[in-house]
């Protein structure tokens, strides 16, 4: 009983970070992304980007994704996300231009 009650605890870590890799709900998720810049939608250049989109996130402090490729095989050549920043979010419905409701992830 003991072990099996341990066995639980030590899987739940790992749900907790499967669930951040497939997305959160909102609009279809491809799962992680690689994004050159990561910042909050109230940052005047990445507010700027929304403006030019006709994105409107005012009073939203949310993390927002510019410039965001989605990560197919991770680690793998090009597959990876090197020098940019690897996370998952919530609406990726803008083509990579921006994803919103972004969480920075570690692989």
């Amino acid at each position: 009983m003991v072990f099996s009650r341990a066995l639980i605890l030590a899987a739940l870590p790992l749900l907790a970070v499967a669930t951040a890799i497939q997305g959160r709900g909102g609009a279809p998720s491809s799962g992680a992304s690689c994004c050159s810049t990561v910042g909050s939608a109230s940052d005047p250049s990445i507010a700027k980007e929304l403006g030019l989109l006709g994105v409107v996130l005012s009073g939203l402090d949310v993390l927002v994704g510019v410039d965001c490729s989605p990560i197919t095989v991770i680690g793998v050549g090009s597959g990876g996300c090197s020098g940019g920043t690897t996370v998952t979010c919530t609406d990726n419905s803008h083509g990579g231009l921006v994803e919103i409701g972004c969480v920075p992830i570690t692989l």
